[in-house]
C-alpha cells in the first residue's frame, strides 16, 4: 500500500481518474474486459466526475460490480447507491455490464446473485473510500476479516449512520436504515488493484486511526496495508493527522 497526496480533493480526484483509467484500459488489452468495484459516496463525487470525463476508456468492455446499499429503501430514494451510481457513472458512459444491488429487494437473494457473479472472475480494479468510524465499504467496527463471502448483510453502527445525516443523504438519524448489503473485507482485497478516494478534513482522524495503529477489526480500512496494489489517495486535510515517519513509510514520489 501507498499514499499519494495532494494539495485538495480536486487534484486528488485528477489523479486518482488518471490512475484508475489506466487500469481499466490495461485491463481490457490484456483480457478483452475490465471488471470492476465503484464506491459511493460524498467522498468519491469529484473522482467520478473526473473519470466519467476521461477519454479512451471502452466503458462497454466494462463490468460493474456495487460495493454496498441501504437495506430497505428503493432505488428512487436520494440516498440510494444504485441511484447513484445510475447517476454519476452509469448514465455518463453507456455501461451495460451491472451488477447492482437493489436495497429494495429481498436481501438473501441480493446476496446470493452478486456473491455469485462476483466469484466468478476476479476484479480488477477496486474503487473504495474510509468511512468517518474507518470503515471499509459497510464493514463498520469491528469489521469480519475472516468470512470468504463476497457479500454480507451487516448492522450499521451509529458513528455510520451519523456520517450519512452529516452529508445530507438523510433528514435524520431515525430516516438512516440500520441494515446494508455489503462487500466483504475479504473480496475487497481479492482485488487486483485497489484505488482508495479519501479527501477532507473529517476523515483525518479515521486515516490517523487506521495507518499508524495495527492492523485490526476496529480499524477496518487499516487492512488495506496488507495489499500490494492499493493506493491510497489523500489531500493536505485528511492527510494532517498523520505522522512524518507514517507519511514517509507510505507514501509515493
Amino acid at each position: 500500500m501507498i499514499f499519494r497526496i495532494f494539495e485538495d480533493k480536486v487534484e486528488l480526484a485528477e489523479a486518482a481518474a488518471l490512475e484508475a483509467a489506466t487500469a481499466i484500459r490495461v485491463a481490457i488489452k490484456a483480457r478483452g474486459q475490465a471488471r470492476i468495484v465503484a464506491a459511493t459516496g460524498a467522498s468519491q463525487i469529484e473522482f467520478l466526475e473526473a473519470l466519467t470525463r476521461t477519454i479512451g476508456i471502452a466503458w462497454q468492455k466494462v463490468e460493474l460490480f456495487h460495493l454496498d446499499e441501504y437495506i430497505g429503501i428503493p432505488v428512487s430514494h436520494p440516498a440510494s447507491f444504485c441511484k447513484y451510481l445510475q447517476d454519476r457513472l452509469i448514465n455518463k458512459t453507456g455501461i451495460t455490464m451491472l451488477h447492482l444491488l437493489n436495497g429494495a429487494d429481498d436481501p438473501a437473494e441480493i446476496v446470493r446473485r452478486a456473491s455469485n457473479a462476483i466469484a466468478s472472475t476476479p476484479i480488477d480494479v477496486t474503487f473504495a473510500g474510509i468511512g468517518e468510524n474507518g470503515h471499509l465499504a459497510f464493514n463498520d467496527p469491528p469489521a469480519d476479516f475472516e468470512t470468504n463471502d463476497p457479500y454480507l448483510i451487516v448492522d450499521l453502527d451509529e458513528a455510520c449512520r451519523r456520517q450519512q445525516v452529516g452529508e445530507g443523504w438523510f433528514r435524520d438519524l431515525s430516516a438512516v436504515p440500520r441494515r446494508a448489503i455489503s462487500m466483504s473485507i475479504r473480496q475487497i482485497l481479492k482485488s487486483r488493484e485497489i484505488i482508495a478516494v479519501v479527501p477532507d478534513a473529517r476523515k483525518a482522524p479515521a486515516v490517523k486511526a487506521c495507518f499508524e495503529g495495527p492492523i485490526r477489526p476496529m480499524a477496518p480500512a487499516s487492512i488495506l496495508a496488507t495489499h500490494a496494489r492499493a493506493t491510497v489517495y489523500l489531500d493536505r486535510q485528511s492527510a494532517a493527522l498523520l505522522r512524518p515517519a507514517t507519511l514517509c513509510s507510505f507514501t509515493a514520489s
